[in-house]
């Protein structure tokens, strides 16, 4: 017995709620396989009875049958040669594309408009990212840069603390980082939100319920595959490039139709 070769029938079928439950399921089987379904429904801020529908759907009997294939599909990857990949790479080259086309798919039109009117405003862009997203940030930068904006991307701890008192209401706050549970991050936007006037903060994180999401005015979030290669993280933060491409490309198309 497989998770994944049971839940793969209808993966596709999933709603965006549902697909949230799945990758928090993927993600945290170790943990989930011995909780009950009282505490996973608390965790994932459901009802037992939506989480219950979502284990149905997903091809199980029930929470029972559930947890025990939770713990086979585990004790079967401890046996396997030890991989960076949940699957196959032909498998994962599909999944990979999945991904970008599922984080651009739930793209809510509404928080992107409230974006791309908050830029015809010209503000200040700050964006706040540690690891691995940084070297996103760093492309996302120059492309901003190159369209005329004034972006800040402070690198270090020094620098990044040293802008904190220079945001202002009018200005523009993104903060990428997957995980959303950075507690450096989340005190920068810990202080950015208790300020009597505060800027616009936006966030990028992984699609699952994370302390950034709930802290920021509006909340982007990707679907990707976790990858460690010698305990670093190599995660692919293509689907955050793609999100901050395409709020570019329509503020543009939205100046070009209002010229």
């Amino acid at each position: 017995m497989d998770f994944f070769e049971i839940s793969s029938k209808t993966v596709a079928s999933l709603t965006r709620n549902e697909r949230i439950l799945f990758d928090y399921v993927v993600k945290n089987m170790n943990l989930i396989k011995n909780q009950s379904i009282r505490e996973v429904s608390a965790e994932c801020f459901v009802s037992t009875t939506t989480f219950l529908r979502f284990v149905r759907k997903l091809g199980f009997t029930g929470y029972s049958e559930f947890t025990t294939v939770l713990k086979f599909t585990l004790l079967g990857n401890t046996e396997l040669k030890p991989s960076p990949f949940v699957v196959e790479q032909a498998d994962y080259r599909e999944e990979y594309l999945k991904n970008i086309i599922e984080s651009v798919r739930v793209l809510e039109p509404s928080k992107i408009k409230q974006i791309t009117k908050k830029l015809a405003n010209k503000p200040r862009i700050y964006i706040f990212a540690k690891g691995l997203s940084k070297h996103a940030a760093k492309y996302i930068k120059y492309l901003y840069t190159m369209s005329g904006f004034l972006v800040e991307f402070p690198e270090d701890y020094q620098y990044r603390q040293a802008v904190l008192p220079h945001i202002s209401s009018d200005d523009l706050v993104f903060i990428l980082t997957y995980g959303g549970h950075d507690i450096e991050l989340i005190q920068t936007a810990q202080k950015l939100k208790n300020r009597s006037l505060t800027p616009m903060l936006i966030s990028i994180t992984g699609a699952d319920n994370n302390i950034i999401q709930n802290m920021s005015d509006i909340n982007l979030y990707i679907f990707t595959d976790e990858i460690e290669m010698n305990n670093l993280d190599i995660t692919s933060r293509i689907s955050t490039i793609a999100i901050m491409e395409l709020i570019l490309y329509q503020f543009m198309e939205d100046e070009t139709h209002s010229n």
